[in-house]
């Protein structure tokens, strides 16, 4: 079964690593330094963002590089930008909602 990059984001841990990586390429030792967890369980992570084609791996000399593949995360962005329209046209009827109790209260 092929992941989805959603089901890729949805862990926390690979929310980090995506954070780690978007700022420069780093190795899977490097980047389990910064959790508490086992080399072996960042592995699974990268592997899993690697199906997705959120990261991509790099061979330099001995050691793999992992990267974030920006273009990827538009995949997300495009998605959530149908809600962020839905939220800017609630957000702005409750500012004209607002503004016309504001305008009642000081008309009174």
């Amino acid at each position: 079964m092929r992941r989805d990059i959603f089901q890729a984001i949805a862990d926390p841990t690979r929310r980090a690593i995506i954070a780690l990586i978007a700022l420069q390429a780093m190795t899977p030792n490097a980047i389990a330094d910064n959790f508490h967890t086992t080399r072996q369980a960042v592995s699974k992570h990268l592997r899993i963002l690697t199906e997705c084609e959120l990261v991509k791996p790099q061979q330099q000399g001995r050691e793999i590089y992992y990267s974030l593949e920006i273009e990827k995360m538009k995949e997300i962005d495009k998605w959530l930008d149908q809600f962020r329209k839905l939220w800017e046209t609630r957000f702005n009827q409750l500012d004209t909602l607002l503004s016309n109790l504001k305008k009642q209260k000081h008309g009174k």
